[in-house]
């Protein structure tokens, strides 16, 4: 027998859900050339450029209450394109930093294979607090509005990680500039 007050409850709660559209900063120099970029601010190439507008185009007619941004350049710098339309400041936060790979930032990533962690990377249980931080505000702060959030590779991975309730290895790597719609 279906119950009605159920259905009503549970579309209730689905009206009532803040939606995140999680983007992949655009291609940087850096990633063109195997860098491991951590907290450095990253410069888009021309192919980066080129992606952020391709989701700008595709996200244009999307009543976005707000576009948040990690503070770091790459993030900014496609958020700032994405927002064109929208006629919306880029809301910059430090919670969508990427993960601060300590002595390995700077370094060519292929030479990393089978080297031992330096200490001074950033631990996997503070990167999944930042993500549970981050979701936190957004839910907060933008209840039942449509948010566009750009982020970096691991840290977008911990955020997704949270959300689904998996583990880091469990979930896809984002590539450039690709979205993925959350629903909080």
């Amino acid at each position: 027998m279906k119950n009605d007050n159920y259905y009503v409850i549970l579309q209730e709660k689905q009206e009532n859900m803040t939606t995140l559209y999680l983007v992949r900063h655009g291609e940087t120099i850096d990633n063109v050339n195997q860098i491991m970029q951590g907290q450095t601010q990253g410069q888009l190439t021309d192919n980066g450029i080129l992606q952020a507008k391709e989701v700008r185009d595709q996200m244009g007619s999307e009543p976005f209450a707000a576009i948040i941004s990690s503070d770091l350049r790459r993030s900014v710098d496609t958020a700032r394109i994405i927002a064109e339309p929208h006629h919306l400041e880029v809301i910059q936060i430090p919670l969508l930093r990427e993960r601060d790979w300590g002595s390995f930032t700077g370094r060519y990533i292929p030479d990393l294979k089978g080297e031992v962690w330096p200490d001074d990377i950033e631990t996997l249980e503070n990167l999944l607090s930042r993500a549970r931080e981050f979701i936190a505000y957004v839910k907060a702060t933008f209840p039942e509005k449509k948010v566009l959030a750009v982020g970096h590779g691991i840290m977008n991975k911990a955020i997704q990680a949270v959300y689904y309730g998996k583990k880091m290895n469990e979930v896809q790597r984002m590539t450039n500039a690709e979205v993925r719609i959350l629903e909080l």
